[in-house]
């Protein structure tokens, strides 16, 4: 029978929703509108060109491969971009581009692309395979460069670059990375390998899920191959295997993993894993597994601080070539501060809404696009309240952070006082100034930069800027 458009996109929009997040769902793909199709291929219209290019970057790959399921593997896809939305006189303007950038994957290579140009069916049964023809399966955006470090997460950084430099060869072997949802666990797991690849082409290197690892396994187990199974692994010099605590129930996956893991650390190869939870904590895997867990190094990642999630949204912005103003930025920052997965998918939602309406992007936008994702404050902090809350912190008489003084304590106290209600206040620095005895601007901008240079050289000073800020930050909700 004959596939009409729109039950092809439907079709296609049906597997989508089971593989991306809501959120991304509905900024993403609900906006798209099939227009037209032309034998095996499917034109769909996207509302302006930054959303082509969003596109393109990052789900051109799951666009093909579904479309190739719904329509066959000849299927194609072009994108028919709004240039002007047009009125009542004239008509839309549009413009048409095929999609391009993606891998050419056959029937056979959609689940589990890891042999490249390889004719056998199954991946891992291949005799006399060549290890240069398994694909790592790394996301290649997920580098070190693009990882911002911070305090929640230096050790754990660190760590995974001594590793990239000298996989195997180091004390840090199995690598776990343990965090909360959002905190960057993949990211970081996955710039490893991609800076491994980029320092010694040679090594194999692989990254897969414990879910994708423990279904192939149950294939396997089904064919009776699993020692087919276990020597493909057995293959792999740089090993990432992705929420391990999923482990909890698969006992006899845990066992080939044991196996595993054993001929990989035996052999001088490296081991990197990651989990929501410490190994101590971990429940349902086996004791003789998280033993060897805790051979190497547990890194944790923690929730970034106020001043690591404005770096991460200023990272992005610079990577992508975007702009937006400095009090948006940290209205994001400050509201957002649960995990980096939410403050990227904030981002994301506001410029995608700005380019939809084709708005400027500014602080009464950002709040009334970014309900879903902020708690908005019930009351807006003052200078009067940060005041005493520093006072009560350093246990400094209010009175005093308004006198001519040289005092060191007294003086750093009305510094760090500046520089919050700078950072948290809508106050012009002539505000700022007039609330500490009548002092002009410029003592307003000299005490914010003391502070921001205090707190790149000395650890406790910059301990207790970063506590403050949490008690702002927490007054204000």
């Amino acid at each position: 029978m004959t596939k009409t458009l729109d039950t092809v996109w439907n079709s296609c929009l049906e597997i989508i929703k089971d593989i991306v997040e809501w959120q991304h769902f509905k900024t993403w793909f609900e906006p798209i509108r099939p227009v037209e199709l032309k034998t095996n291929i499917l034109v769909i219209q996207v509302p302006s060109q930054f959303f082509y290019e969003y596109l393109e970057e990052h789900y051109v790959n799951l666009l093909a491969k579904t479309l190739r399921r719904v329509l066959g593997k000849d299927a194609q896809l072009e994108y028919r971009i709004m240039v002007d939305s047009g009125n009542h006189k004239n008509k839309p303007l549009t413009m048409d581009i095929p999609a391009h950038g993606y891998k050419t994957y056959s029937n056979n290579e959609m689940d589990f692309p890891l042999v490249i140009n390889n004719p056998v069916k199954n991946p891992f049964v291949i005799p006399g395979l060549k290890k240069m023809q398994i694909d790592p399966q790394l996301n290649p955006i997920y580098t070190f460069d693009s990882y911002v470090e911070g305090d929640s997460n230096r050790v754990a950084r660190r760590a995974g670059k001594t590793v990239a430099e000298k996989p195997g060869a180091n004390s840090f072997n199995p690598l776990v990375i343990y965090g909360g949802v959002g905190l960057g666990k993949t990211h970081l797991a996955q710039a490893i390998g991609n800076e491994v690849k980029r320092v010694n082409a040679n090594k194999v290197v692989l990254y897969v899920s414990s879910e994708k690892f423990i279904n192939q396994f149950v294939d396997h187990s089904r064919n009776n191959a699993i020692n087919d199974f276990i020597h493909f692994y057995q293959l792999i010099d740089v090993l990432i295997i992705d929420d391990v605590q999923f482990f909890n129930r698969a006992e006899k996956s845990q066992d080939a993993f044991f196996a595993i893991f054993n001929h990989l650390h035996q052999s001088g190869k490296q081991l990197i894993l990651t989990s929501d939870k410490a190994p101590k904590d971990l429940e349902g895997v086996q004791e003789r597994l998280l033993s060897r867990f805790r051979w190497g190094l547990s890194a944790d990642l923690q929730v970034p601080d106020y001043e690591t999630r404005i770096e991460i949204l200023e990272r992005k912005m610079k990577n992508d070539g975007l702009e937006m103003p400095k009090e948006v930025v940290k209205y994001l920052a400050y509201n957002i501060n649960s995990n980096v997965r939410e403050l990227e998918g904030a981002l994301i939602s506001l410029l995608a809404q700005s380019s939809l309406n084709r708005r400027e992007i500014d602080l009464e936008l950002a709040k009334k696009v970014l309900r879903n994702f902020v708690k908005t404050s019930s009351k807006e902090i003052t200078i009067e309240a940060i005041q005493k809350m520093v006072c009560d912190y350093f246990d400094v008489a209010y009175d005093k952070l308004l006198q001519k003084t040289r005092k060191r304590e007294i003086v750093q106290a009305r510094q760090i006082t500046m520089y919050l209600a700078k950072s948290f206040t809508k106050n012009s620095l002539k505000t700022i100034g007039e609330h500490f005895g009548g002092r002009d601007h410029t003592t307003v901008i000299h005490s914010c930069q003391t502070v921001k240079d205090l707190m790149d050289t000395d650890n406790v000073f910059r301990e207790n800027v970063m506590e403050l800020q949490q008690k702002v930050q927490l007054a204000a909700l």
